[in-house]
């Protein structure tokens, strides 16, 4: 709450930008100075900068509602609550789709269909309210260069061909998908520190990240020594953006991680951590007796950024062509796993059963999580 703009704060234009001039534009740069510099830089009196302060104080603070408030809310408009996948059988599990108001991770070895989930997921934001859309504009940090507006356009028309019947109307989409290519990981932060504004004026009501994990492993090596917790700075000062920007307003945010891989003797591929509390689902060796054997897949980017997420889905592979969607994740769905395919029209289940999954059977859908040949890039 502290990332909140001054603007949104109810000070007045000319205050905003005083402030501005200053490089104090949030609600934590002004809490962070003392009465004196306030004074200063605002040019006010010890008692209005102290009202100033109770004002910007109350705007930040986080504000409590019964847990029958929440419930109330998302039955008078439970659109607002889940942005539907059109999965069914997956919308079921997770009452509604993927939660606004939180974050969702989505994780995978290559070319299982991360960039194609997300893709499919900005043409359903996009879609009108009575269509399960949120009909609202899509922020899309791309930091692989892996988006394509020529598959966006072409799962819109096959997986909504009587809705998208027209070249205008596929136009119309196409520039309600806001794209950035960000390569760094200070590009990335910056990019969401800059939202909040965004979302006001676009009226962005889904934010996704394809992928977090490929800038951060580029940049962080964790066997040099800082890099580590810089590493846990970085991944937990944009986690707690990103989770006010989804809770102030209740939009969902979806990112895509890596997955790497641990041996018995501690060592991790790709000098990577190993996030062993919800990344179980991922173990290729993991027995009965929950010993892991040599060689160990589980999510990247560790326990700092496990403990950050809300709901993780794991896609992996199954059989050409089918693959596997795990929910390991969720404060409101069980161990579930769907089959399902790519296809012109972006992710299709195969069947329509569900399978609720034991804990310690987990072991015997997880598959070598490993890049098969002649898969479909993402």
């Amino acid at each position: 709450m502290a990332a909140k703009k001054l603007r949104r704060a109810r000070l007045s234009q000319e205050l905003c930008e005083r402030l501005s001039r200053h490089q104090i534009t949030t609600c934590q740069d002004f809490l962070c100075l003392s009465f004196l510099e306030l004074m200063k830089v605002t040019g006010q009196s010890y008692y209005d900068v102290q009202k100033l302060l109770c004002k910007v104080s109350r705007a930040c603070a986080p504000k409590m509602q019964t847990a029958y408030e929440m419930k109330l809310r998302n039955s008078v408009s439970p659109s607002s609550a889940f942005l539907s996948t059109t999965l069914h059988s997956l919308d079921k599990v997770l009452h509604g789709g993927v939660p606004c108001g939180s974050l969702t991770e989505l994780t995978s070895p290559p070319g299982c269909g991360k960039t194609q989930f997300c893709i499919m997921m900005s043409v359903l934001a996009t879609l009108p309210v009575s269509m399960g859309g949120l009909d609202g504009a899509v922020v899309y940090i791309d930091t692989e260069s892996a988006f394509s507006a020529e598959r966006l356009i072409e799962i819109a028309g096959n997986r909504f061909p009587t809705y998208f019947d027209s070249d205008e109307k596929l136009f119309c989409m196409t520039r309600s998908i806001h794209l950035y290519r960000e390569l760094t990981c200070g590009s990335v932060l910056n990019r969401i520190m800059s939202l909040e504004e965004e979302i006001i004026s676009k009226k962005v009501k889904l934010i996704i990240i394809d992928s977090v994990a490929s800038v951060v492993r580029k940049e962080f090596d964790t066997k040099l020594q800082g890099n580590l917790a810089e590493r846990s700075n970085f991944l937990t000062r944009g986690a707690s953006v990103l989770k006010y920007l989804a809770e102030e307003f209740s939009i969902p945010v979806i990112l895509t991680n890596q997955i790497t891989t641990s041996l018995s003797n501690g060592v991790a591929i790709q000098a990577d951590l190993v996030s062993p509390a919800d990344d179980l689902s991922l173990s290729e060796g993991a027995s009965r007796s929950g010993k892991r054997e040599p060689g160990c897949v589980t999510a990247a980017l560790g326990n700092t950024w496990s403990h950050s997420v809300n709901t993780r889905l794991i896609l992996q592979y199954h059989d050409m062509p089918t693959r596997q969607l795990l929910v390991a994740k969720s404060p409101v769905a069980p161990f579930s796993a769907f089959f399902y395919t790519i296809e012109k029209s972006g992710l299709v289940l195969q069947g329509c059963k569900t399978t609720f999954l034991d804990m310690n059977k987990m072991d015997l859908l997880v598959r070598t999580a490993v890049s098969l040949p002649g898969t479909r890039k993402e």
